[in-house]
């Protein structure tokens, strides 16, 4: 029990007075001995009870304020006795919580950061990998394409997963970007050198343009690679086309765009260089040939079949020999780098290493890995939702240039491509219709279609039957003001893309066979108010991340109207939960963190290593990934 200050104070002052001195005087001759042991104890109560005790409970929070037990900044100490250094030890703890808390803030912020990868980090990273050595990267489409409008010249970027992919990286690292030029303006728009800096309004990084004729593309783009690659990749039931003359385009565009790299090369030592996809198989041998010393990775954007589809290829033995000569081969997933690899040991005479997946071929190590591409995921994205009023505004202003009124949107966004499976998403479409009728007039569709390789029959002929399905199911369903499919044919720019991805309530992708399709990513990426659902195919390399979409078959067309009807249907909390997991993992494994690894692994090779010997194993790179 604690003795009252008051209390002990009133008894002093008694005894100091000499009013109790007085009263025991008089009634005991032994007073003075009694005064001075009640003084003692009277003053060592005081003591004790309201000096001692509080400073001891305060010795005790302020180790327990020191060791982060309490956040508690009131000192326990009274007032009327220590009330200056009370508010004094106040203030200080006060401080203290806040230092602590703004230093637990830093070190979450400082691990979010290393854990995120954005261009400033990615800069960083390749500076302190290439060790000023230059980085060449290598493509048949351009990121930047002028065309003529009228007698004005239009600077646009054309509508590809690759570009979508690759170029937030060379505007983070500079470089050279060497691409054929398919501008009808493009001529016009580069030095003497074939270059310009680009982007055009804050420019970062070099283009060199290679100039293909027509018939040569004709062969080697519209011929070998998109009617004999890409349909022999995709198992899209689609024959593919082998001639001759295509072939021989092939390999010449190759040997032209080897002879450019070369030639950029001059002066430089051990470069680096980032071929890209199935347009330029036989560029890394090429390369590797004439410059042992660098460095040289082809990244895959299409899947890679089995052994036994891949084997109808005529040159086959030649493609694998080209694409050998790189460094680093990579793909999407494990399981085409599988396919690969099982391809190779039924075609050539060469050292399959499974433990650490590399091909050893007359002493040329080749290292095959999976890097799931990805797309430049803002750090700035939050979970801010956009207010109540401004989004039924914004659908509403877009639904009215559309021509029709609904209360759910869907959107799609392709290349008009067979191996999309847009044909079977509309009949998806068209099921879901039939199975819940209540949703007529409620939900729209919108199909944002960009024209693609219309040079080829199978292609044309596809757009034909695209187009006619969805004549088919608007006359089937359509109303006033009101129709199932609304089809928007033509090149879109990427911010119309996005606004549609923003507004849209369901997202569908819905390919029969594709490598990763970004499609899938940047819907989650745009996604920044939690809402909106993705159905996905399974025969994406997407669907491998993103878990939590409505994964689906595209070839069941119940099963996708009964996706679409989940979709729809679902709770607004389910909708975050799913989008917020999805956008963790597309923050996390962004396009960032792809180029990191890619260039990480190459900068491991051992250029000067000496040749592996036929029966032991490739020699492991050094270090561990980005």
């Amino acid at each position: 029990m604690r003795i009252s200050w008051r209390a002990v104070a009133g008894m002093a002052l008694l005894v100091g007075s000499g009013v109790l001195p007085a009263v025991f005087e008089k009634a005991h001759p032994a007073w003075l001995a009694v005064e001075a042991v009640l003084l003692i104890t009277v003053s060592f109560a005081l003591l004790q009870w309201n000096v001692l005790l509080p400073v001891r409970r305060a010795a005790r929070w302020i180790k327990n304020l020191r060791l982060g037990f309490t956040d508690e900044t009131r000192v326990p100490l009274p007032k009327d006795v220590f009330g200056p250094l009370a508010e004094e030890i106040n203030s200080l703890a006060t401080s203290l919580v806040q230092a602590r808390a703004a230093a637990e803030k830093e070190a979450k912020l400082r691990h979010s950061a290393e854990s995120l990868w954005t261009p400033e980090r990615l800069k960083e990273h390749v500076r302190a990998k290439l060790h000023d050595h230059p980085l060449f990267v290598i493509s048949n489409r351009e990121p930047y394409e002028h065309s003529f409008r009228g007698k004005q010249i239009e600077c646009r970027m054309p509508p590809s997963g690759l570009v979508t992919a690759l170029e937030p990286i060379l505007r983070a690292c500079g470089g050279l970007w060497i691409a054929q030029g398919t501008g009808d303006a493009d001529p016009q728009t580069v030095d003497d050198s074939d270059k310009l800096r680009v982007p055009p309004d804050e420019p970062q990084y070099t283009l060199r343009r290679i100039w293909v004729s027509a018939e040569e593309d004709k062969g080697f783009y519209y011929g070998f690679s998109n009617e004999g690659l890409w349909p022999l990749c995709h198992i899209a039931h689609t024959r593919p086309l082998f001639r001759p003359e295509d072939w021989a385009s092939y390999y010449a565009v190759n040997e032209k765009f080897a002879e450019a790299t070369l030639q950029e090369m001059r002066g430089t030592q051990e470069p680096y260089v980032l071929v890209q996809d199935y347009h330029f198989a036989l560029l890394p041998q090429l390369i590797k040939e004439k410059r042992p010393d660098a460095r040289v990775a082809l990244f895959w954007h299409i899947p890679w079949p089995n052994p036994e589809a891949f084997g109808i290829c005529p040159w086959r033995r030649e493609l694998l020999r080209g694409m050998l000569g790189a460094d680093i081969l990579g793909f999407h997933t494990q399981h085409h780098c599988n396919n690969f690899l099982d391809t190779v040991d039924r075609t050539l005479e060469s050292r399959i290493d499974w433990e650490r997946f590399a091909v050893v071929r007359q002493g040329h190590t080749t290292w095959v890995r999976p890097f799931p591409i990805s797309v430049a995921f803002a750090p700035l994205y939050t979970a801010k939702s956009s207010s109540a009023s401004s989004v039924p505004a914004r659908r509403e202003d877009q639904l009215k240039t559309l021509g029709i009124q609904t209360r759910f949107l869907g959107v799609g966004v392709d290349r008009i491509d067979y191996t999309k499976g847009i044909i079977e998403r509309f009949r998806g479409i068209e099921k879901f219709f039939e199975l819940y009728p209540s949703f007529l007039g409620e939900f729209t569709f919108v199909e944002l279609g960009a024209p693609s390789r219309t040079l080829i029959a199978r292609y044309k002929d596809f757009m034909v039957e695209v187009e006619s399905e969805v004549e088919r199911i608007n006359k089937r369903f359509e109303a006033k003001n009101w129709k199932p499919i609304v089809f928007l044919k033509e090149q879109h720019a990427h911010d119309v893309i996005d606004r549609f991805y923003k507004l849209a309530d369901v997202c569908m992708v819905t390919s029969l066979h594709d490598g990763m399709n970004l499609v899938a990513k940047e819907f989650v990426a745009a996604r920044d108010d939690l809402g909106g659902v993705l159905i996905l195919s399974p025969f994406t390399g997407a669907s491998s991340e993103l878990r939590d979409a409505l994964i689906i078959n595209p070839y069941d067309v119940e099963q996708l109207a009964e996706a679409l009807r989940q979709a729809l249907e679902m709770p607004a909390a389910e909708q975050a939960a799913r989008m917020r997991r999805m956008r963790e993992g597309v923050r996390d494994q962004n396009i960032y963190r792809w180029g990191a690894n890619l260039i990480s692994e190459l900068s491991k090779i051992r250029i000067n290593a000496a040749p592996a010997s036929s029966s032991g194993s490739p020699p492991e790179p050094a270090g561990k990934n980005a």
